[in-house]
């Protein structure tokens, strides 16, 4: 990494879910694009996990994610499959939402 990234690290406001790879991942992926409308979405595919995130906050809705599945779907599903996680997170039956409460 060169000295004025890591100088710029600390700027970083991403947040976001790290999942393990499975059939629940592409659900996710889906909801969060139409959950969080005008943001962009990043995934990076590392094969065994994957990463999704997007500056500042990003919701996940229970609703959403039982639209992309196509099945009913517990919140608590969600949070079996979540290896870690960027930023600060609320959790409730109907959503998660990753966030920061302050931008660098």
């Amino acid at each position: 990494m060169s000295s004025q990234k890591a100088a710029d690290a600390y700027k970083n406001n991403r947040v976001g879910p790290i999942l393990r790879a499975g059939p629940l991942t592409a659900g996710v992926v889906e909801a969060a694009e139409e959950d969080n409308p005008g943001k962009t979405i990043r995934v990076d595919d590392k094969v065994a996990y994957v990463r999704i995130d997007t500056d500042g906050e990003l919701i996940l809705r229970r609703a959403t994610l039982e639209r992309a599945l196509g099945r009913p779907f517990k919140m608590s599903e969600f949070e079996v499959n979540l290896g870690s996680f960027a930023g600060r997170i609320e959790t409730t039956d109907e959503y998660v939402r990753f966030y920061y409460e302050k931008t660098l």
